[in-house]
């Protein structure tokens, strides 16, 4: 399935938003998610169900200031 990550299109074979996250192995950074602009809960991810062009925006929290 094609989906928009991070505004780059990939071939994915996941199903869920845990199972992409899983697939680029980058769940110790990802700090919330975004399905075509609406935000998913965590407790969600393993349900939330992909589909085919989905723009998924994965969000990392950096912290600064002076």
């Amino acid at each position: 399935m094609q989906l928009i990550i991070n505004g780059e299109t990939k071939e994915s074979r996941a199903r869920t938003i845990q199972e992409l996250i899983d697939e680029l192995s980058i769940e110790s950074k990802v700090m919330a998610a975004a399905v075509n602009m609406n935000v998913v809960k965590k407790e969600l991810w393993e349900s939330h169900i992909l589909c085919e062009n989905d723009k998924v925006e994965f969000l990392q929290f950096v912290g600064g200031g002076a």
